[in-house]
């Protein structure tokens, strides 16, 4: 298949090629015939098997899911006209204005890359953990490679099995769920038609009495600055202050977990730095 008939394939190599390594944080290791990203690096920060990329790029594969389509535009950095246009050459519905958005933009990617040893994660209006650094993932735990619908915060609040270490407010656990439900009110009023937002909160409403008692009151609101606890296997119990920052003109939330220098907490973090990764891949996105 030549370039002209294989679109998909050639835009894909060609915002590769676009990436350096130290674009997505990675090392550049070993000698490198060509400046951006190699196809397996690439596989491996979108969550796919590289065999499926090769497909892609030389078109044996043209129609990837809309998940795999995410994630290859998060990977590449791209922006939201050439995410739209690589929904296009998919032959997919370009992601609604009403549903709630899980791409993240390049520019918060590169703050991710340049803060990668801070204790940082992305989040989409509703909750869901998108992406994270290593010492987020140190300090919680390896969120390995769940479904998008067990990253969730509100899920692992309120509901039976918690999958990660979840922090204790220093406001008191009430005040936290309440803040937390509150902040998931205004994202209903923001995103009122998105299924994946219903589906959470029919949910937690039919599983969680203490989640429904909240949702009955009504209130709504934006979670804000926190003292927060962590109990950790490894450090025991470290306290953080916990800011959330919003990028302008999106919806996301970007977390941050961060301690006074010369405190125990900021040696606890060192601590962990040093056994703390290149944030783990979250998502399986290949079409199964």
């Amino acid at each position: 298949m030549t370039e002209e008939q294989n679109h998909l394939g050639t835009a894909l190599r060609r915002w590769r090629d676009r990436l350096a390594p130290a674009d997505v944080g990675l090392p550049a290791t070993g000698r490198r015939r060509a400046s951006g990203l190699r196809r397996e690096e690439l596989a491996a920060l979108a969550g796919l098997s590289v065999d499926y990329l090769v497909r892609l790029e030389q078109g044996r594969a043209s129609r990837p899911s809309e998940q795999v389509a995410a994630a290859l535009a998060r990977a590449l950095h791209l922006e939201a006209s050439e995410r739209d246009h690589l929904y296009r050459l998919a032959h997919l519905p370009l992601p609604g204005s009403g549903r709630i958005s899980v791409h993240v933009p390049p520019s918060v990617q590169r703050l991710l890359a340049a803060l990668a040893r801070e204790a940082l994660a992305v989040f989409a209006a509703d909750w869901t953990l998108i992406t994270c650094t290593g010492l987020w993932a140190a300090l919680f735990g390896e969120p390995a490679q769940p479904p998008a619908k067990q990253r969730n915060l509100v899920l692992e609040t309120f509901l039976p099995e918690p999958t990660g270490r979840l922090p204790q407010s220093e406001r008191g656990q009430e005040a936290m769920e309440a803040a937390l439900v509150a902040d998931l009110r205004t994202a209903q009023g923001t995103f009122p038609d998105d299924p994946r937002l219903r589906g959470l909160i029919q949910e937690c409403t039919t599983r969680s009495p203490r989640f429904a008692r909240l949702w009955s009151q009504g209130g709504a609101g934006a979670l804000g600055h926190d003292r927060k606890t962590i109990t950790h296997p490894s450090v025991g119990e470290i306290s953080l202050d916990c800011d959330i920052l919003t990028v302008p003109g999106s919806d996301l939330r970007i977390v941050a977990y961060t301690a006074a220098a010369g405190t125990r907490s900021a040696e606890q973090l060192d601590f962990l730095r040093v056994t703390a990764t290149r944030a783990p891949l979250l998502s399986r996105a290949e079409d199964s």
